[in-house]
């Protein structure tokens, strides 16, 4: 081969080795080159969750609006980009690779942890900081959290059935499709096992039946003194409605899982007040949340989601992020993260727990429902724990 020839071929080499390297580094780290901030937003945006996912969108796009009236995020404008999983893992993982591909800097999301076991690791992969609104504890160290998770749902629950409700037996029904639900009920199940409080039903559901009056009939004849019910809000709000309606004596509560104000009109009024909710304070009773519901009403035209100031705040958390440390590489965000306490937002003020990114306290209620159908912090609740 003479001299030429493989100086010609090294030529051709390189570069095709210089054309191919930016475009690994796209699909691994962020884009933070571009004009714009891409943020994803990782919710289920259709399906059964989908008045959830509008909600969270909205919120997230909420700050973005605030963001870019006061100069965007490093001077570059804030552009929220929607990436739907229908809660779906299947789904999230196409949509999530998909929108990876097109150029991401940021994400928050998603909020089924089934699917956040899947999508979060693409998006670390990627070199993103997810702000995630899983509640399993599986997703421990993916990214960060504002909302509380399954270690610390399990608990607040077990206490409100027992200190408030005063319960000795307690009725389990579960979704048993889903890696929060499944996590919860059983968390739950070992602490009120461990508090002498008897468990007198372990009942698996599949989400999506019409009915479940079978298993609220088979689960009331074990003579529980409270149905407790750790499933999303389709599934809460009939189960409520079914003992609602058939008249089941055994007190009635509903898991985190159906928090969302779509559970009270998939109950109804009347038996979403027979049956209180675990979740976190609603939108307007977080301390100096009069300014964001405004806000939000003005913008949108509607109230609130329930979710709607997390991802608010998260988007907000993110940029903080970035901002500290003037940087969008992984490693920076990281960095500054890490060590947060005391930052504020929508939801009140917010510590890392650097080990696992998740927010410490996280500030678990019971909400009962108001003649209007809103949720409300239960005083009751409040005065017989000490809230």
């Amino acid at each position: 081969m003479t001299t030429t020839r493989k100086w010609t071929i090294g030529i051709v080499i390189l570069v095709v080795l210089l054309v191919a390297i930016p475009t690994v580094v796209l699909l691994t780290r962020s884009s933070s080159g571009s004009s714009n901030v891409k943020i994803g937003l990782e919710a289920p945006l259709t399906g059964s969750l989908s008045q959830l996912g509008k909600g969270m969108l909205n919120g997230a796009t909420m700050a973005a609006n605030e963001l870019n009236a006061n100069g965007g995020i490093q001077g570059k404008h804030v552009e929220i980009i929607p990436i739907d999983d229908a809660g779906n893992a299947t789904t999230g993982v196409k949509a999530a690779n998909q929108a990876i591909a097109n150029g991401l800097d940021g994400v928050v999301g998603p909020y089924n942890s089934s699917v956040g076991v899947k999508t979060l690791p693409l998006y670390i992969k990627a070199g993103l900081v997810p702000i995630r609104l899983t509640s399993d504890n599986a997703t421990d160290s993916m990214g960060y959290t504002l909302q509380p998770m399954t270690s610390q749902i399990a608990p607040a629950a077990s206490t409100a059935l027992t200190s408030w409700l005063k319960a000795k037996s307690v009725g389990i029904i579960y979704d048993s499709t889903q890696n929060y639900t499944v996590t919860v009920a059983s968390s739950l199940k070992a602490d009120l096992e461990k508090a002498g409080v008897k468990v007198t039903a372990y009942q698996p559901i599949t989400p999506g039946a019409s009915s479940y009056t079978s298993v609220v009939t088979q689960v009331a004849a074990t003579n529980p003194q409270v149905v407790y019910s750790a499933v999303y809000y389709p599934e809460g709000g009939l189960i409520a409605k079914e003992m609602y309606d058939g008249k089941i004596t055994a007190s009635c509560m509903v898991d985190y899982a159906s928090y969302d104000s779509a559970y009270i009109t998939a109950a109804g009024i009347p038996a979403a007040q027979a049956c209180p909710v675990v979740g976190v304070p609603a939108p307007q009773d977080f301390p100096h949340a009069s300014s964001f519901v405004s806000t939000y009403q003005s913008t949108f035209h509607s109230a609130p989601g329930s979710w709607s100031p997390y991802t608010y705040d998260s988007v907000n958390f993110w940029a903080y992020g970035v901002s500290k440390a003037k940087s969008f590489s992984a490693s920076a965000i990281t960095s500054v993260l890490n060590v947060v306490n005391g930052w504020t937002g929508w939801t009140g003020p917010v510590t890392i727990e650097a080990s696992t990114g998740n927010r410490q306290p996280a500030t678990v209620v019971i909400n009962s429902i108001t003649a209007k159908g809103t949720f409300i912090i239960d005083a009751d609740w409040a005065k017989a724990v000490g809230y």
